[in-house]
């Protein structure tokens, strides 16, 4: 550190406005973190209540599609849903949370009609349609997992971005810094002390001068 730092007190003054403005920046990190992680836990609840509500759903629509399926048989199912031409459209936003973009998912159509779904009403049943239903159900809670999962994972890794900084700061800027006004503030006493007494040095020779020029 001696060899690398000005002792003097412009550059004491500056050290400290650094130390400042260092822990000024740890706060408002530490502030963001805190934010991030009540944000994760709010949202892993509502995953885990999404997980829930899918697997429900999904039970619905298999033992709907089994009664179909034993109604009208397995090929014609399989028929009914090879006529459906395309898949629902998804919409992808974002929104912000603490800097965090995150994607927001929605589907073009979810609780679709006979003509969206894709086969006529004729050769099906309202067995076919229970079976539809309970998957566009499904779907729905398909997309919001989705984005549900994908925000978490965006906000781990921004808690682990945002909690490195903060160590950063913590362990080794702020340290350093701090350090570094002690070893300045330390080296300019020193250097007082050594001009005092050169100063004190000096004046005792003059007076010395003086009383031999006056003797």
């Amino acid at each position: 550190m001696a060899e690398d730092v000005k002792t003097t007190r412009l550059e004491l003054i500056e050290t400290r406005n650094r130390i400042r403005l260092a822990e000024n920046g740890h706060k408002l990190l530490k502030q963001k973190r805190d934010v991030l992680v009540l944000e994760f836990f709010k949202i892993l609840k509502q995953a885990k209540d999404q997980r829930n509500e899918l697997n429900s759903r999904m039970g619905s629509a298999f033992r709907a599609l089994g009664m179909a399926q034993a109604h009208h048989g397995v090929l014609e199912v399989e028929a009914i849903a090879m006529s459906v031409k395309r898949a629902p459209r998804i919409d992808v936003k974002s929104k912000n949370v603490m800097g965090v973009h995150i994607p927001h998912l929605k589907g073009e159509y979810v609780s679709k009609t006979l003509e969206q779904r894709g086969y006529s009403i004729s050769g099906s049943s309202a067995k076919i349609d229970e079976a539809a239903e309970g998957f566009e159900k499904s779907l729905e809670i398909v997309l919001k997992l989705a984005e549900t999962e994908n925000a978490l994972r965006k906000l781990l890794k921004e808690i682990e971005k945002t909690k490195r900084r903060v160590n950063a700061l913590d362990y080794v800027l702020i340290p350093d810094l701090k350090g570094r006004a002690k070893y300045i503030m330390m080296r300019l006493e020193e250097m007082e002390r050594e001009s005092f007494i050169s100063l004190k040095t000096i004046k005792a020779r003059l007076e010395k001068q003086e009383d031999g020029a006056a003797g």
